[in-house]
């Protein structure tokens, strides 16, 4: 007898958790996924702030196939001089160019975690240190570098020991920004603190990280894997604020569904890389021509089609709508929104019934008590109002 996919799934697929959501895609085109059995789902979730222009968006698909005409891996990252990797790092250059105060250098990725692990090595390299700061309940990624950088237990214990000099401070507070010494070579933090709800930094708690950063020789390093290219109003978040990073990292919405990440620094700060060893960093695929065609593509549309505004006015459309029909405020900024229940229980009832309804949402790695509203941020108008409908309608039956 056969095996169905789903079976086939099961069997050979390593699975992440007992429990996933086990739809069965059969294509996706704008902010609609739809199964083999021709259902429509309406994303809100952006596959975890990714589709930010959506799934297919033409433009891309466009940027996709002329490189695919040209080529596709020709040596590992550094070594070639390729078209699709120089035109998009001297678009990021030109975007970015005003916030560092001088032309960048992007080392490319294969993903989000890649980037930090990137950046670590980076930080000890220039500074000469070896410690690391993070956030109490920030996420940077699940391999080991950056699962050092996470304060869960829950989490760590399982792959301990894991990289020592790393201390948390909790998002928000000023208490023990003293930790920021001259033994540290970098700070990780996220302007929206992304799996716990969505929690914007306030800007007397960046200031004070910023400020020390300066006085001690840290290097500041800003993690924008998903509130990037447009997700918080602005191109990046760190924009919406007074601080400027010395090293940001991007991924996830910054491929346009391919698989590529960065780590950004001033060419002072990146070149440290290139000797001492030499080769000290290396990636095969990092800065894949086809991927890079594909997230130059999509930096160009958010630009362009100026999406940044459109995810402020989403966002707020999000929030009102919700505190409206529900008396429930909503957290976050931009298209990063979240609703809280009373239990992990009662959201995961909500997330499922709203996937048997055809409304893609999802829960919270550090608050599993929430759920996550993150559309495309080119989402039509009608499909938001739809979804929120069917939402709000869901919501008020179990709660």
């Amino acid at each position: 007898m056969q095996l169905s996919n789903r079976q086939l799934f099961l069997l050979h697929n390593a699975q992440t958790s007992t429990s996933p959501l086990m739809l069965e895609a059969e294509k996706a085109e704008g902010s609609i996924i739809y199964d083999i059995h021709g259902k429509e789902y309406i994303d809100l979730i952006s596959g975890i702030s990714v589709s930010n222009i959506g799934h297919r968006h033409p433009k891309v698909l466009k940027a996709i196939d002329h490189q695919l005409q040209k080529y596709m891996h020709l040596m590992v990252y550094g070594e070639y001089i390729q078209t699709p990797q120089t035109l998009l790092a001297k678009y990021i250059n030109d975007l970015l160019i005003a916030d560092f105060n001088g032309p960048v250098s992007t080392y490319f990725t294969n993903s989000g975690a890649e980037a930090v692990e990137g950046a670590m090595k980076l930080a000890k390299r220039y500074t000469g240190r070896s410690n690391f700061i993070a956030c109490n309940q920030a996420y940077h990624g699940h391999t080991h570098g950056p699962m050092s950088l996470m304060s869960d237990e829950q989490y760590r214990k399982t792959f301990s020991p894991l990289l020592p000099g790393v201390k948390f401070i909790n998002h928000n507070s000023l208490e023990n920004i003293d930790y920021i010494d001259e033994t540290v070579a970098a700070v990780f933090i996220e302007i929206v603190q992304a799996e716990t709800g969505y929690i914007p930094a306030e800007m007397a708690f960046l200031e004070a990280i910023y400020m020390q950063c300066k006085k001690t020789g840290a290097l500041l390093i800003i993690d924008e894997i998903q509130t990037g290219c447009g997700r918080t109003g602005s191109l990046f978040a760190f924009q919406k604020t007074q601080i400027k990073p010395d090293v940001l990292l991007l991924a996830k919405g910054f491929g346009g569904g391919m698989p590529i990440g960065a780590f950004i620094a001033s060419n002072q700060v990146m070149n440290s890389l290139s000797e001492n060893p030499i080769l000290g960093h290396l990636t095969t695929f990092g800065g894949h021509p086809v991927c890079c065609a594909s997230a130059l593509a999509t930096l160009q549309v958010i630009v362009e089609e100026n999406l940044m505004e459109q995810a402020t006015i989403k966002g707020k459309y999000i929030h009102e709508y919700i505190k409206k029909h529900l008396a429930i405020e909503t957290e976050g900024l931009g298209l990063m929104q979240s609703i809280t229940f009373k239990n992990f229980d009662t959201c995961k009832l909500i997330i499922d019934t709203c996937l048997e309804n055809g409304i893609l949402t999802d829960w919270f790695l550090f608050s599993s008590n929430k759920l996550r509203i993150s559309p495309p941020l080119n989402i039509e108008t009608s499909l938001l109002e739809k979804a929120l409908a069917t939402l709000v309608a869901i919501v008020k039956k179990y709660i």
